[in-house]
């Protein structure tokens, strides 16, 4: 063996030493031919291009970092280093960071995410809340500090005062800001509000990135209550847009969409009172001309108009009565003239009727009346109470025998008829 001569592994430092001392921070440009995600959160990737490959890793730390979704077939540019993995004697490229080709990696996630979130209907216009038509709580999820919130809050003062506004504040751009404006709606939905506006001012791509992040759209997706996303300015479209059930250009065009111009509104309801009034006149005149003429028609109809016409009538032939019978009289009297005479006649012998059964009725009188029957020895016999004759008196009964003057009480010790 010669002095040249070196180990494996020694040849495998060399190597190492040599590529990873030489191939620092480098930009390598392929296709992706197979990706792995493993649980680890570490990426396996190879890149190719028409005549070779090369593995690579993209360690946790950095794929943590990576704003978009690694795919077979994508052209990408890897910034990375060479290393050299000793024991198997196998290279690989250690990838820190990864844009695609051509495209910036934030534009890439948009475009990944809006075609995911489409695929599962996020987007679907019939899922969407919708808005209500009267607003009496608001939540506003924004920082607290930002001019969004003041722009939003000088707009529901000048437009309309008659509501209840909550501010949740969150943080709206940095790497912590998604999770956390996703807490905060779902913070806001549990207080049990007709709207709720998330958003806040314009800025730079990187800074409205919270808004195209998952995590946001699925706490927007959950929403119980109606939500309007309102992030930058109107030439900025997110993610939080699309899923939202309704997309505000602004902040403050947000409060102008969903509440009411008190203006507007005090201007209507006067119209709406005038509306009304005359209304309401129109009916009372309709009423008024309704109720004259069934006042009228009730008159030509009604029970007293009724009752007075047949008055009427029995006076037309009361008189008409009195006339044919003071003819008929006149003609009667003049057929009759004997008849003075003869009625005169007729009343005198009814007269001396009456007069012979006058006499009869007083001989009667006298001959019951008690007084005269004392003087021929009569009494009145009463017995239990009442007048009896002695026919209804028996052997042993007690009873009273009495005239005008005299009252005895007898018992009856014998009883014999006289004939």
């Amino acid at each position: 063996m010669t002095n040249s001569t070196m180990t494996v592994t020694s040849l495998n430092t060399k190597i190492k030493s040599l590529l990873e001392t030489t191939f620092m921070h480098i930009l390598v440009e392929g296709e992706i031919s197979s990706v792995t995600y493993h649980n680890s959160g570490h990426i396996y990737f190879s890149i190719k291009d028409n005549e070779s490959s090369i593995k690579c890793v993209m360690f946790r730390t950095n794929a943590s970092r990576l704003k978009f979704q690694l795919e077979r077939g994508q052209h990408i540019v890897v910034t990375g280093s060479v290393g050299v993995y000793t024991p198997r004697g196998e290279y690989q490229f250690y990838a820190v960071s990864i844009e695609p080709f051509g495209q910036g990696a934030l534009a890439l996630a948009y475009e990944q995410l809006k075609e995911k979130l489409q695929a599962k209907g996020y987007f679907d216009l019939a899922r969407k809340k919708p808005q209500p038509k009267y607003i009496q709580k608001l939540v506003l999820v924004t920082a607290s500090k930002s001019a969004a919130l003041h722009d939003m809050l000088k707009i529901i003062d000048k437009r309309w005062r008659l509501l209840d506004v909550v501010v949740v504040d969150t943080l709206v751009q940095g790497d912590k800001s998604a999770l956390q404006i996703a807490e905060a709606l779902a913070y806001a939905d549990t207080l049990d509000a007709d709207a709720i506006v998330v958003g806040r001012g314009g800025g730079s791509k990187e800074d409205l990135w919270a808004f195209n992040e998952e995590v946001v759209a699925d706490a927007i997706f959950n929403l119980k209550t109606f939500v309007v996303s309102a992030v930058g300015h109107e030439v900025d479209v997110q993610i939080s847009d699309f899923v939202a059930d309704l997309r505000a250009p602004t902040p403050s065009a947000a409060i102008e969409m969903i509440l009411p111009d008190q203006q507007e509104v005090l201007y209507t309801l006067s119209q709406i009172q005038e509306r009304y009034v005359r209304t309401i006149q129109q009916i009372v005149a309709n009423k008024e001309n309704g109720l004259k003429a069934l006042s009228q028609e009730l008159q030509r109809y009604s029970v007293s108009r009724k009752v007075a016409m047949v008055a009427k009538e029995f006076e037309n032939l009361e008189e008409e009565f009195a006339r044919v019978m003071k003819y008929k009289i006149a003609q009667y009297e003049m057929k009759l003239t004997p008849l003075p005479l003869q009625l005169k006649e007729n009343l005198d012998y009814a007269l001396q009727v009456k007069e012979q059964n006058l006499a009869s009725l007083e001989q009667k009188m006298k001959l019951y009346d008690p007084k005269l029957k004392q003087k021929e020895g009569w009494a009145e016999v009463v017995f239990e109470g009442k007048r009896v004759t002695l026919e209804n008196i028996n052997i042993g009964d007690h009873f009273t025998v009495m005239d005008t003057k005299i009252k005895l009480e007898v018992a009856c010790i014998q009883k014999q008829r006289t004939f």
